[in-house]
């Protein structure tokens, strides 16, 4: 599993979620086609006129999240950018996804402008396993980013930290390690850590 299977999973579920923020600092969200899935991007349009495409000009920064039949929830995160050509790039819309015709016919469609996102984050969660899996993944050459727990230096062997965790992911050594790629994310661990040992790997740099 990569990056460009996590975009094409998107690409399956293709009614899913798109979050903006709005000119008030509100978050906003509405379901959004996925419409196209090219090599390390994502394509989608909306009109003119809507709010959502304000949003887009005001603050590029744009969350996109979806979830299948099998619990596996896809997230991603990045910067949307407005494409040029964008009679030719509506028109390959149209073509992926014919029944756009329905609901913008004939040349109504050119009230739609195309956008792209080409780098940002994406992490797949799928709870559809037991234990949980989960996976995180940049493209479009960033930098993937530290999300969860760890364990630092300053753990003294108590297990304490094993024996609370609700999905068992965590292994005894010097120190315990949270294996993150079954970790929920929940900071359980952190709240009954009698020394409070245990980071956010964002903060502490691992």
């Amino acid at each position: 599993m990569n990056a460009q299977d996590c975009l094409k999973m998107l690409r399956e579920m293709r009614d899913v979620v798109f979050s903006t923020v709005d000119a008030h600092g509100l978050p906003r969200a509405r379901i959004i086609d996925v419409m196209i899935v090219e090599e390390g991007a994502l394509y989608f349009c909306t009109a003119r006129g809507k709010d959502f495409r304000r949003e887009l000009t005001a603050n590029r920064n744009i969350a996109v999240t979806g979830l299948n039949r099998e619990w596996q929830t896809v997230r991603l995160t990045g910067k949307a950018e407005l494409l040029p050509d964008g009679k030719r790039w509506i028109d390959r819309i149209f073509e992926e996804i014919p029944s756009m015709n329905n609901v913008y016919p004939g040349k109504s469609r050119y009230i739609l402008d195309p956008f792209r996102v080409s780098a940002g984050q994406i992490e797949l969660f799928d709870l559809g396993k037991e234990p949980v899996n989960r996976a995180g993944f940049a493209f479009g050459g960033e930098s993937p980013a530290q999300r969860g727990f760890l364990i630092t230096d300053s753990c003294i062997g108590c297990g304490t930290c094993a024996e609370n965790c609700p999905q068992q992911c965590i292994q005894s050594g010097e120190p315990f390690v949270i294996r993150q790629e079954h970790c929920l994310h929940c900071g359980l661990c952190a709240e009954n850590c009698p020394v409070e040992c245990i980071a956010r790997r964002e903060e502490y740099g691992g």
